[in-house]
């Protein structure tokens, strides 16, 4: 009776407009962090530091900072898939995890956690990926780093209140580089970035979904809050890795 109960008043609650899915994940000092390192990339280019990079990872460079680009202003939307009841969610709060500022958005009469896909941290790596897997023809070696990522990721991921699920943001470009430098003899920054992008997601959020519930999170964002900081910075760090790899 009481499950009847709750799914009436859910079912009487409003659904969440788009407008309230739609917010950046990191608080904006961390925000703007970031930004600051997409603009220190591009003087770099400017100043032909990176000039090996890019050819390293299959793209150009202007293609390459238009993914950058595009994952920092992706990482504001958010695609709802599902939802499920919680009996009280956080709302408007700013919350700390391993020196990093998560955004909980907002909310109003919302007894319920939306899952949602987010733009910036989830579909445009997942596209990138699977061009860079095609592209450079490294499904062995990408497939083995992202199996031990996702196994690293999904054991060191925390439940966090408000938020989700959530990873210490050096950990995935890390293990990624680190498993890229000893399985890919060739390719070494396309399989970072895959292994990087696919291991944090599956192994951070996808295995870890059935853990939100009770957590009352107004959004959990696959690849946005928790998990995002951890994803750009992978494509950061693959960049590098293809410099001196080509320097080398």
């Amino acid at each position: 009776m009481n499950s009847v109960i709750l799914w009436r008043r859910i079912n009487l609650a409003r659904s969440p407009s788009m407008y309230e899915l739609q917010y950046v994940p990191l608080a904006l000092p961390f925000f703007l962090f970031f930004v600051g390192l997409f603009v220190f990339l591009v003087i770099l280019i400017q100043l032909h530091v990176l000039q090996f990079a890019y050819a390293k990872l299959g793209l150009s460079s202007g293609a390459a900072l238009l993914v950058l680009l595009a994952s920092l202003i992706g990482s504001y939307f958010n695609i709802p898939i599902a939802e499920f009841p919680e009996r009280e969610v956080r709302s408007g709060q700013v919350i700390e995890f391993f020196g990093m500022r998560y955004i909980v958005p907002l909310v109003t009469d919302w007894p319920r956690t939306v899952i949602a896909i987010n733009i910036g941290g989830a579909v445009i790596p997942t596209l990138l990926s699977l061009y860079l897997l095609v592209k450079n023809w490294i499904w062995s070696s990408a497939a083995l780093a992202t199996l031990v990522v996702t196994i690293a990721c999904f054991l060191l991921s925390q439940p966090l209140p408000g938020v989700g699920i959530a990873i210490p943001s050096l950990i995935p470009p890390i293990i990624a580089a680190t498993t890229a430098l000893l399985v890919a003899r060739r390719n070494v920054a396309a399989v970072a970035y895959v292994s990087g992008s696919l291991g944090t997601l599956i192994g951070a959020d996808l295995l870890n979904l059935g853990k939100i519930q009770g957590l009352g999170a107004p959004v959990m964002s696959i690849g946005g809050a928790g998990t995002f900081d951890g994803i750009f910075l992978t494509g950061i760090l693959a960049v590098l890795l293809a410099t001196l790899s080509g320097r080398a």
